[in-house]
């Protein structure tokens, strides 16, 4: 069993093209053994934004905190707010945008896999 608090984790910069004012922590994953899923959370700093894309696996997002945006693949921006879940599809185009003046922060699980 595993309990682990948020600020426990370290912190990292997304180093993607397309990518601006984001890091990453991996909550939950392999290094743990987990059998399955990872848990990462993200944070979007005011105007950060992931890249427009894609993966070959789902993705169950909880929105933890701020206000943001996820653009789907017609390039339409649907708000997001705490408290928000957002199921992005495998393959489908998505991104998403920090909409607000704080931190925009999100939890993200995927098939440890693909974390």
């Amino acid at each position: 069993m595993i309990i682990r608090k948020l600020d426990q984790v370290p912190a990292t910069a997304v180093a993607m093209e397309g990518v601006l004012g984001a890091s990453r922590q991996l909550v939950l994953g392999t290094p743990d053994g987990v059998p399955t899923f990872s848990f990462r959370v993200f944070s979007l700093e005011p105007d950060g934004h992931t890249p427009r894309h894609s993966h070959v696996s789902e993705h169950l997002n909880y929105v933890l905190e701020g206000e943001g945006v996820l653009v789907d693949p017609e390039g339409n921006e649907r708000p997001l707010a705490a408290g928000d879940f957002a199921f992005v599809s495998p393959g489908e185009l998505h991104q998403f945008r920090n909409a607000g003046a704080g931190v925009f922060r999100f939890l993200c699980a995927v098939p440890k896999e693909y974390e």
